[in-house]
């Protein structure tokens, strides 16, 4: 066979490739087809061609490269199928090229793409790996009493860094703050002129880290309005708590070391939270149950 022949016909066997593979999958190298994928092939010449080929051409012709052209009827039959009325028309809309010339670049530069589409994705992932993705951070406060978010107030935040200085923010209008890191987890501390001191230590995957609830500081709040002689306000809270606690309410004052209990009524707690004493400053909440939006049931200590 000369080049001049070799080169159209293995132009063929490429166009006959792209026209399979325009409805069909399969390697895009006609030479690796075989089993099924030759049968799917063998049925698509049929419906469009009206003629066939037997697997044994197919391997004699196709898959290797044989001495000789095939019969000037198979190539017109191949011809038909990629779009030309025959192996002439195919050949003379080919173009005439330099014996081989346009091939064995065709060749020489197939396995060239074939390492540089392997290697892209390692490539993309090796630059995106230089750069730590950041995880987002969203945490919103709300007054565990109230159960409301916390925004008359700006709180502060400091956010606890490994190995570096603390990072300082305050609360939003809607009580909320965001803070993006390459870490997985973020420990921060929240302080509130009315509110008890916190530690938070979330990770990125909790569930939980979007709401924080804080404790009132009845001490402070106390002490605020018995210093501004703030008597409007003294009493709101007073008026607040007796809504937020229910009439039969069980309150449970424990002692340290396992002393023993005391029960307080409403009224006497209500009292011991609205005077700014020792007492209160060293008051712990240990456990409340809420029943119908009212504590129904109260442990605290005083430490």
């Amino acid at each position: 066979m000369n080049t001049d022949k070799t080169y159209h016909f293995l132009r063929l066997k490429q166009q006959i490739a792209a026209t399979f593979l325009a409805s069909h999958s399969a390697s895009s190298d006609i030479r690796e087809w075989k089993g099924s994928t030759i049968a799917d092939f063998q049925e698509d010449l049929r419906s469009k061609t009206k003629g066939s080929i037997s697997e044994k051409w197919f391997y004699t012709y196709i898959k290797n490269d044989a001495e000789k052209l095939p019969r000037i009827d198979m190539l017109n039959l191949l011809s038909v199928y990629v779009g030309y009325e025959n192996w002439n028309d195919f050949v003379q809309q080919g173009g005439e090229v330099e014996a081989g010339t346009e091939i064995e670049k065709s060749t020489k530069r197939f396995p060239k793409l074939i390492w540089l589409f392997l290697l892209l994705p390692l490539l993309a992932f090796g630059v995106y790996s230089l750069y730590p993705s950041e995880n987002t951070f969203t945490f919103c406060f709300t007054d565990a009493d109230q159960r409301a978010a916390i925004t008359k107030i700006s709180l502060d935040i400091e956010v606890i860094r490994e190995n570096e200085s603390s990072l300082y923010f305050k609360t939003d209008s809607l009580g909320c703050f965001t803070y993006a890191t390459s870490e997985k987890q973020l420990k921060f501390v929240v302080k509130s002129p009315y509110h008890k001191t916190d530690t938070i230590l979330r990770h990125i995957n909790s569930s939980s880290h979007k709401n924080v609830q804080l404790q009132t500081d009845d001490y402070a709040l106390m002490l605020l309005y018995y210093a501004n002689g703030n008597k409007d306000d003294w009493q709101r809270r007073r008026a607040q708590l007796n809504g937020l606690i229910a009439e039969k309410a069980q309150i449970y004052r424990v002692f340290k070391n396992n002393l023993g209990i005391e029960m307080y009524t409403k009224k006497e707690f209500i009292n011991l939270l609205t005077i700014p004493t020792s007492s209160l400053k060293k008051m712990q909440i240990l456990d409340k149950v809420y029943a119908n939006n009212k504590i129904v049931k109260l442990k605290f200590m005083i430490q």
